[in-house]
């Protein structure tokens, strides 16, 4: 599993040798322990599988800020709470060695062998998936090669799939990287905000916007607080309400209010377009109450707040891509000088 978390942390040389590092470390260690023993190589496999485990932990609550693509938390995945769990085992069967009672071969059975062997598999094929986090926690993905990606044909977008963004020409394998990862980890981690309801008890509000068939929910904690990119933070969540009910298709990212469009971050290059809507007036509570007048101004009773920018990330397939904006006057005013994004390259083809 370590070995296939190499590639899929490529993009951060440090994270991948030191996951390299570790691979060999352990497998070392396992045949040292299959064809030797001793009370020493149970020492050594208690310090290393404990030092994983520690070092997986201290990954997941803080990040390691010693390692570029691991300095911030980032969310449990199947691959590596798999190697973590394995790691944790191989530290807790060398302590119990210590007392000289050889516990490993007889352990080592058949049943046994095919449910690590199974494990591993598993865990080395959604390694896939992983990436390091949310693009905004501390680290930069885009701030990798300026190569531009080798262009092939692309796929549509499926979020029940491997995240596959390639195939846009001009994008850095950097910015298909951290695009690939907002998107992995909106799907993986956005579902909590499903119920709507309970995002509402959680402090989200909606814009009075769900006869149109997308309603908006958008939390004033989490658009005035210093975090973005974070679906476990998002500052709007978008319900799909045109069969009835509130279903959870995308979360809306924004940045501090206040923010110009000439001043969003570059997550993703020609793949991401940022937007925002400064022609909505609102009611003092919160909800869309029209559009400004010809002066840019909003009618009385109505104010038009600080302008954020602001970019979907769709967990459900769309005909525009992953990262599509609303139609029409929803679409919102895009930088100027850009074209409307339309990613037919991965959008949906039903």
């Amino acid at each position: 599993m370590h070995v296939a978390a190499v590639f899929s942390h490529a993009e951060h040389p440090a994270a991948a040798a030191g996951f390299a590092a570790l691979a060999a470390a352990q497998l070392l260690w396992g045949a040292a322990a299959l064809t030797r023993g001793g009370r020493r190589l149970a020492v050594l496999g208690l310090a290393l599988g404990g030092a994983a485990l520690m070092g997986w932990l201290t990954a997941k609550l803080i990040g390691l800020p010693f390692v570029a693509g691991l300095d911030s938390p980032e969310p449990v995945r199947t691959a590596d709470a798999a190697a973590a769990s394995l790691a944790g085992l191989s530290a807790l069967l060398a302590a119990a060695s210590l007392p000289g009672r050889a516990l490993g071969r007889p352990l080592i059975t058949w049943p046994v062998v095919l449910l690590v062997s199974a494990v591993a598999v598993v865990g080395a094929v959604t390694s896939r998936t992983h990436r390091d986090a949310a693009p905004g926690h501390g680290h930069d993905p885009a701030a990798g090669s300026a190569q531009v990606a080798a262009v092939r044909e692309p796929v549509p977008y499926d979020p029940s799939r491997p995240i596959d963004l390639s195939g846009m020409p001009g994008v850095t394998p950097a910015q298909q990287a951290a695009a690939e990862n907002l998107v992995a980890v909106t799907v993986s981690r956005l579902p909590r905000w499903a119920d709507a309801a309970r995002a509402e008890q959680a402090g989200f509000r909606s814009i009075g916007d769900g006869f149109t068939g997308t309603e908006h929910l958008i939390s004033e904690a989490f658009l005035n607080d210093d975090v973005t990119l974070d679906p476990d933070r998002p500052e709007s969540l978008v319900y799909d309400t045109s069969k009835g009910g509130r279903r959870l298709v995308a979360a809306m990212y924004m940045l501090p209010p206040g923010t110009g469009l000439d001043e969003v971050p570059d997550v993703g290059g020609a793949l991401v377009q940022w937007h925002t809507h400064d022609d909505l007036c609102f009611t003092r509570a919160g909800r869309v109450g029209g559009i400004t007048r010809a002066d840019g101004t909003c009618p009385a009773g109505l104010v038009k707040p600080l302008t954020s920018p602001m970019v979907h990330v769709w967990i459900t397939p769309h005909s525009c891509g992953p990262f599509a904006a609303l139609e029409g006057i929803a679409g919102g005013r895009i930088a100027e000088g850009q074209t409307r994004l339309c990613d037919h390259a991965h959008g949906s083809r039903g």
